[in-house]
């Protein structure tokens, strides 16, 4: 490969991939003073992580797969995450019923153990099971904001009203909701206000070592250039195995799995703000979740996918799974016509040689590939829980190979927008609407929920509607593309409508149009 004439720019560390694990690595090793460049194929959080449950949770059900370790740093990172934006991610409490009598089955190997000394245990999970696992779940990484474990009389509590009448008792723990690909963009943000470069629609064609150096052939829009690197990271996600493989052509023989989770999102299915955790006969479970206010979202499965360039789609079979199994909870079947949209996110997990999808590791797993000069750190695995973590291993690695010894910096930091307090949301959102007395309660609540503090520098000096420009419907207005456009790499009405927000699911074809129109103007001059 030929470098051109013109000096292309250097960087310390180069990323592949904008979705939470490439974002969160880029933001915190340019707080740590490295010069850093990011590139994404395709618009921020556009794969896997806009394709989560969209849930920050210690993972209950990974314990009976042993993986303590895992589970204890998601829940310490819940409170950290809270902490560093109460705005798109909240405490949420989640109720699990359970049978009378519950039996064991499925292929953990906690329940092959119980399977083994106690045969009679066959079906799902027992009661005193669940609680000892609650109980580890509460203390395992400590807690200052979450509430713990309680029993409910589901004939008594509002929870138990939209469940089939056998169910009559249940146990209710805490976990955290979170907007994912909010999450990401974030992320983003703070990384380029820290000074890195983020490239979306940016394709790392091909990575190649020259001395102490990586030559990286970049291709935006169809045109070509070149960067130089001191240190690769390949947070490519479904893609990490092809850029090994094909983009880098490395020989490293760490394999990566890819497992679908698919979800369903249905109609309103009850009243109440608390989540379900419901089990299969067949050991696995799924969640039902209040979702974007009218909404409940349901999800999700694990299933093998072959190729990360195959676009992931909830099947007839998966959604039927998850119709089936929500169904033997709820006291009105959910069924087809409930469904009012699907999606599915691909996992790339590292490759341990489980027997199932369901029993592969959700650890990450980080290797630094340096044989031939400049280095390379693969990133497998990882949960949306842990990527600040995730981050903070990856940057010792970097640190070792550029003898960067700047400290650990993320834990505690606001990202943009989140400088509020865990219970100052509301107050916020009160004041809002004082100092913007055109704001309904919905769209300023919608406005903070979205953008945090910043939802002031986004509406300016405006002080009648008018003054955000044209209305799209549904509380978009003109100055809040602009926003988007200008400060969050928007450039399509899906990035905005399905990334940014979830506004898709609310708003009329016409008014989808209006605001495609309006960004392919304003994107085609910017």
């Amino acid at each position: 490969m030929t470098v051109p004439t013109s000096d292309p720019e250097t960087y310390d560390l180069f990323v592949i991939g904008g979705g939470i694990n490439g974002c969160g690595i880029a933001r915190d090793a340019a707080g740590r003073g490295l010069k850093v460049g990011l590139a994404e194929m395709n618009d921020l959080a556009s794969a896997t992580s806009s394709g989560s449950t969209k849930l920050f949770h210690g993972g209950l059900r990974y314990l009976e797969h042993f993986e303590f370790r895992l589970v204890r740093e998601a829940l310490v990172e819940r409170e950290v995450l809270l902490r560093a934006m109460p705005h798109i991610a909240w405490p949420m409490r989640f109720v699990l019923p359970f049978h009378g009598d519950m039996r064991f089955e499925g292929g953990t190997p906690m329940s092959r153990i119980l399977g083994t000394f106690m045969p009679w245990m066959r079906g799902r999970r027992p009661a005193w099971l669940i609680r000892l696992g609650l109980l580890v779940y509460d203390h395992l990484g400590g807690r200052e904001i979450l509430s713990g474990t309680v029993t409910l009389s589901l004939k008594d509590d509002p929870a138990g009203a939209p469940l089939d009448p056998k169910f009559v008792r249940a146990y209710e723990y805490s976990d955290c909701w979170v907007q994912d690909a909010r999450l990401v963009v974030l992320n983003a943000r703070d990384a380029a206000a820290r000074g890195a470069k983020i490239m979306t629609r940016t394709k790392v064609v091909s990575a190649e070592r020259s001395g102490e150096l990586w030559n990286v052939r970049l291709e935006t829009g169809g045109k070509g250039r070149h960067v130089l690197a001191r240190m690769l990271v390949n947070a490519g996600g479904p893609w990490v195995g092809h850029v090994i493989r094909n983009t880098v052509r490395s020989n490293s023989g760490e394999e990566v799995r890819l497992v679908r989770g698919s979800h369903i999102v249905t109609r309103k299915l009850y009243d109440h703000d608390k989540a379900y955790f419901f089990q299969g006969t067949d050991g696995r479970i799924i969640f039902a979740i209040p979702y974007e206010d009218d909404f409940t979202l349901i999800g999700t499965t694990d299933l093998e996918h072959s190729d990360p360039h195959m676009l992931p789609v909830c099947t007839e079979p998966e959604r039927d799974y998850l119709l089936t199994l929500a169904s033997r909870y709820f006291r009105r079947p959910v069924t087809i016509e409930d469904v009012v949209w699907t999606f599915s996110g691909v996992r790339p997990l590292y490759n341990d040689g489980a027997a199932s999808a369901t029993a592969a590791t959700r650890d990450y797993v980080l290797k630094v590939d340096d044989q031939g000069g400049a280095p390379l750190l693969n990133i497998f695995g990882g949960k949306i829980s842990t990527y600040r973590r995730l981050a903070e291993v990856a940057m010792e690695k970097v640190g070792a190979c550029l003898n960067n010894k700047e400290p650990n910096w993320t834990a505690g930091v606001p990202l943009p927008g989140g400088d509020l307090s865990v219970d100052g949301v509301d107050g916020f959102i009160a004041d809002l609407q004082t100092d913007y007395p055109f704001l309904t309660q919905e769209w300023a609540r919608r406005l903070v929920r979205t953008y945090g503090t910043d939802a002031r520098n986004l509406l300016g000096d405006a002080r009648v509607r008018k003054h955000l420009g044209q209305s799209f419907g549904g509380t978009v207005t003109a100055r809040e593309l602009d926003w988007v456009v200008a400060n969050e790499w928007v450039r399509t009405v899906d990035d905005f409508l399905w990334r940014r927000t979830k506004l898709g699911l609310k708003l009329a074809p016409d008014a989808r149009d209006a605001i495609a129109a309006y960004l392919d103007e304003t994107t085609s001059t910017s």
